[in-house]
């Protein structure tokens, strides 16, 4: 199993950025691709970005493309999501998700990854 403990969250005016950490442990081997989805209030699930961890391709959700950048860092086990010119609309608890495979199949589907953190709120305000 992997442990995964998300941070930098926080609320930022429109236009402001923030820079979320994943950070992993335990059985760290078995990520092969790492997501971050976010989830506002009473919709589902949303495929923000990920990144393999061996090639480090990346992929994004369309309405983020050009304003998040996700990397890594895998001496320290950590996964980013840096958000740039936030909108209203990118408020959501942010979470990161660890699975096997690589991520082109099915990156964006969060059934397709077997651990989750708890998550890290992001606010943006008008």
């Amino acid at each position: 199993q992997v442990q995964l403990v998300e941070s930098g969250g926080g609320s930022v005016q429109a236009g402001g950025s923030l820079k979320l950490s994943c950070a992993a442990s335990g059985h760290t081997y078995r990520m092969s691709c790492m997501g971050w989805f976010r989830q506002g209030p009473g919709v589902g699930r949303e495929g923000v970005a990920a990144i393999d961890s061996g090639g480090g391709s990346t992929y994004y959700g369309d309405s983020v493309k050009g304003r998040f950048t996700i990397s890594q860092d895998n001496a320290k086990n950590t996964v980013y999501l840096h958000m740039n010119n936030l909108k209203p609309e990118d408020t959501a608890m942010y979470y990161c998700a660890a699975r096997s495979g690589l991520c082109y199949y099915g990156w964006h589907i969060p059934n397709n990854y077997n651990d989750w953190g708890q998550g890290t709120q992001v606010t943006v305000s008008p």
